[in-house]
């Protein structure tokens, strides 16, 4: 059986806050690269950085990070490396956007000011303190399926409820807590959670270097305080310690990760519905779903992606800028 160590695909998890003066202007050379190259998943393109994970060969995605370390101010890009046994992605997308990561906050500038960065090896003393509160800036869906021990959930829906949630909450938060400690997947989102809780003028805030995928590859499971699997955003849908593939599987009808027993509920159809979603649609709806599902499965067999999927996906990425 192949093994995370030796599987034949690379991922690379990438993120850089910089000032790009023209992004139409960097995407036609970039999307060519990959195409030519060969890697496949999205990458996102704003006037503060790049954002995205992309997947191929070893020496495809050694290229396009050549390309990348080129751009303006991207010569330190922040770079996870994982890997799996088959393609994770279906084409490749470079996008542009309004921000890198969509918080909503337009002040925010992570060039200029953010929390203290903590390597991953020192991340368990800092949440250990009983002077620390320890935040989770994912996710609900995210959060739902892993978590580090100890940690507050937001329970948002959106990045971009974050900063809300944080002013509500604030008081109760840092009441008899001299220090914040958050951390979120990959590390961009830190970025900008840690730089604005400085904004709002706490000082002593932290985050995890390298992010949760980090955390999970540099410190043994023997030792580590992180509880659960941890959600990626390709058809991996989770992984464990050491980067090894998680269990869940997802729904594609309401996006949400599923445990086996989920997915052996009565409530799951693959493609149809799920226990999350399962009475948030009705007949009609479902059998659209079902019909989609049909068409999909036979589109895949052909070697082709179904139109359907490419729209409503477009669909939801324009929704979520």
């Amino acid at each position: 059986m192949t093994t995370v160590a030796n599987a034949p695909i690379t991922v690379a998890a990438l993120y850089q806050f910089t000032r790009f003066e023209e992004t139409a202007s960097l995407r036609e050379p970039l999307l060519a690269k990959c195409e030519k190259v060969g890697t496949m998943g999205t990458l996102l393109l704003a006037k503060e950085g790049i954002n995205g994970t992309i997947a191929g060969s070893e020496n495809a995605i050694a290229q396009v990070l050549g390309h990348i370390r080129a751009m303006p101010g991207c010569a330190e890009l922040d770079v996870k490396f994982s890997h799996a046994e088959s393609m994770p992605f279906n084409r490749m997308k470079v996008r542009l956007k309004r921000e890198i990561v969509a918080m909503g906050e337009p002040d925010i500038d992570p060039r200029q000011s953010v929390g203290r960065y903590v390597a991953p090896e020192d991340w368990n003393e800092l949440i250990s303190d009983p002077d620390t509160i320890v935040i989770d800036t994912r996710n609900d869906y995210e959060v739902a399926i892993g978590t580090f021990e100890g940690a507050v959930d937001p329970e948002t829906a959106s990045f971009r409820d974050f900063p809300q949630w944080f002013r509500e909450h604030r008081d109760e938060l840092l009441e008899a807590k001299k220090k914040v400690a958050m951390f979120c997947t990959g590390g961009i989102r830190c970025e900008k959670s840690t730089s604005f809780l400085r904004s709002e003028g706490i000082d002593d805030v932290f985050h995890l270097k390298g992010g949760i995928l980090k955390y999970l590859e540099t410190v043994p499971q023997d030792e580590s305080l992180w509880h659960g699997e941890c959600f990626v955003f390709d058809q991996r849908v989770s992984v464990k310690h050491g980067l090894e593939l998680g269990s869940y599987g997802q729904c594609f009808a309401c996006r949400m990760p599923l445990s086996d027993e989920e997915m052996a509920s009565p409530a799951y159809a693959e493609g149809v519905s799920c226990p999350h979603c399962i009475d948030a649609r009705n007949e009609e709806q479902r059998a659209r779903y079902a019909e989609r599902q049909k068409q999909q499965k036979l589109a895949r067999k052909r070697g082709e992606e179904h139109i359907g999927k490419r729209l409503e996906r477009d669909a939801k990425e324009t929704a979520d800028d």
